[in-house]
């Protein structure tokens, strides 16, 4: 079986996708995350990429989106904070050091090179959670469906239940309630804090399944 690693692995919504198309997960954060549901290290993600990355078939990463989000602007503004961190140039120079397959993913107005866009209406999910993924091989998203007017705006921000209107939820902050959020995303193990920082698993199960063709074809 095809083994991934999973980093900044938060509680599990990229992994869940993986393991979905058929990997074997082992997730790194430096946080503890006791609903994790596969196996986990507490450690430094990019100390770990770099002692262990070499042993793992593909290498999926997810840095601390903060440091690209509206939030931080806000913050900036009232309490003068600017310590985000931002990790995806560290994390990206470690991953080409290790040489394996790789796939990092951020918020729309990350910076990642040449990335795809996916968003839950892709799969037929009642979240639109626009992400961003930068991958090492070449991919291409499914076809975008047009949103309903006054769902997004141009840098995609993130939307109000209200915007969302009766389809579709908006997972983020503190306005939702986890049963919907659940369904809406296909998780079933998180806390309400944890959903919000997730990324629905049909993301990664498609990248994970994308990947998975292109090695087979390659090997034949």
């Amino acid at each position: 079986m095809a083994l991934v690693l999973d980093l900044y692995c938060g509680a599990g919504g990229a992994g869940r996708g993986y393991a979905d198309a058929g990997f074997e997960v082992v997730g790194v954060d430096i946080a503890p995350q006791p609903r994790y549901p596969f196996e986990f290290h507490q450690e430094d993600a990019i100390e770990f990429l770099l002692r262990h990355g070499r042993d793992f078939d593909l290498i999926h990463a997810s840095p601390p989106c903060q440091a690209y989000t509206p939030i931080r602007k806000l913050v900036e503004a009232r309490w003068r904070v600017q310590d985000y961190p931002d990790l995806i140039a560290p994390t990206r120079q470690a991953l080409k050091r290790v040489g394996r397959p790789y796939v990092i993913e951020n918020v729309p107005g990350a910076p990642l090179f040449s990335p795809i866009l996916l968003c839950g209406e892709m799969f037929g999910l009642r979240v639109f959670r626009h992400r961003l993924f930068e991958t090492s091989f070449f991919l291409l998203a499914p076809p975008h469906p047009r949103h309903p007017r006054g769902s997004t705006t141009k840098s995609h921000r993130s939307v109000s239940a209200f915007e969302y209107g009766a389809t579709h939820i908006s997972v983020a902050g503190n306005n939702f309630r986890i049963a919907d959020a659940c369904a809406a995303m296909g998780i079933s193990w998180m806390t309400s804090g944890e959903i919000s920082q997730a990324i629905p698993p049909a993301y990664t199960a498609f990248i994970g399944r994308s990947y998975m063709s292109i090695m087979t074809t390659e090997a034949k």
